[in-house]
């Protein structure tokens, strides 16, 4: 069996490193976070030292990083000492233009690159169902496949290098736009003088009904605003859009009116709720009603 490694075990990371581990994988990990790493030493990781060592140690390397320039910095450093042959897999959520320079710089090193972003947070992260979008070529997507599989229940090689990021793109403005939807249509209800319960069980079954308002209406029923998947996460996936969109020439009106909302609850220092914190936008800009806590 090859042996796997993954950078970046974060609130996303630590899960699937669980789940690779779980499937009988020998796994290498690294993060910047020692506290992280120390964990799943303790669960039977190998801990290594940066990028650099993973690289030596490993055939299949993983990233999931918060930004582009994150995944630039790990990559370089592994192209220093990767083997032959050797795949990297980017979880993370980075612009096309990237990934197809990763792409690019791994192919010089007679490596291949997968831009492979995730979409579900972190429940189906846990409990290994996340769906995944992948850019790269059919031979290394046959070889990581086998893997993914192992935290994934949805993989689909959607394009060349950089068409699994834009699909991400995609994916996030149908995501973030349906919660900015859910939350309007919620703050509504409640002033209204509505039980949003009440209201959520008489609309899911129609066309309204969606994955996000199963996964978000429980969060706001209960105040629940943990995060899993960040308002300056998804605030950097939505400016991916925008830079996207300038480049192709699209307009995308609800994109940057969602990110506007995003750059609000930022400033107002909600960056680390989950993006179902959207409701806290509308609970400011409505008279007589106070944010929830």
């Amino acid at each position: 069996m090859v042996k796997i490694g993954f950078i970046g075990l974060g609130i996303m990371g630590r899960p699937i490193v669980r789940n690779l581990m779980k499937s009988g994988y020998d796994t290498v990990v690294f993060d910047i976070n020692t506290e992280a790493v120390n964990q799943l030493a303790d669960e039977g990781a190998v801990a290594a030292e940066g990028p650099k060592q993973v690289a030596a140690a490993c055939d299949i390397l993983f990233t999931m990083l918060p930004n582009s320039e994150h995944v630039e910095e790990v990559v370089a450093a592994m192209l220093t000492e990767i083997r032959d042959g050797s795949t990297v897999v980017d979880l993370s959520s980075i612009s096309p233009v990237m990934s197809r320079k990763l792409a690019m710089d791994l192919a010089a090193k007679s490596g291949e690159f997968i831009d492979a972003p995730v979409s579900g947070g972190e429940p189906k992260a846990i409990d290994g169902t996340l769906s995944i979008m992948a850019g790269g070529s059919e031979s290394a997507f046959a070889r990581v496949k086998p893997v993914i599989d192992c935290f994934a229940s949805s993989l689909v090689l959607v394009g060349p290098s950089g068409a699994g990021t834009t699909t991400k793109l995609a994916n996030q403005i149908i995501v973030n736009a349906n919660i900015a939807a859910l939350s309007e249509a919620v703050n509504l209800s409640q002033q209204a003088g509505l039980d949003i319960a009440n209201v959520f069980e008489a609309i899911r079954g129609g066309l309204a009904g969606s994955a996000v308002m199963e996964a978000k209406v429980p969060l706001l029923i209960e105040q629940n605003l943990k995060a899993g998947g960040r308002i300056d996460i998804n605030a950097k996936d939505l400016t991916n859009v925008v830079e996207a969109g300038e480049s192709f020439g699209v307009p995308l009106p609800l994109t940057n009116q969602v990110l506007d909302m995003f750059t609000e609850l930022i400033e107002d220092g909600h960056a680390q709720l989950d993006h179902a914190g959207l409701i806290k936008y509308y609970e400011k800009h409505t008279p007589g009603k106070e944010e929830t806590s």
